[in-house]
């Protein structure tokens, strides 16, 4: 979540939007997200409707704009994957 925090002027520029999703509920959410002072949405799966399409976990999916899932990273984000792979793929899925 605080890599996405860090380099979230960039996914802005590139017109792309960043969500965090969790089985958490809304006021778990405000809560963390002001502890965190993340300044892009999280939504709430109470129901997992949304794990259950996707998946569970901590997973990063980059999703195109026809709702296609063009990438899958499992597992915690670092800063040098956000760079290295995330972002390029952003700007790949932009052309």
């Amino acid at each position: 979540m605080q890599a996405f925090q860090a380099d979230l002027s960039r996914f802005e520029r590139l017109n792309a939007q960043v969500l965090g999703v969790s089985p958490d509920d809304v006021e778990t959410h405000k809560k963390f997200s002001a502890s965190l002072g993340l300044r892009f949405p999280l939504v709430s799966d109470k129901d997992g409707a949304i794990q259950k399409r996707y998946a569970p976990g901590r997973i990063t999916y980059l999703i195109d704009r026809n709702g296609i899932i063009r990438h899958k990273h499992t597992g915690p984000l670092t800063q040098e994957i956000l760079d290295k792979k995330i972002l390029p793929l952003v700007k790949e899925l932009q052309q």
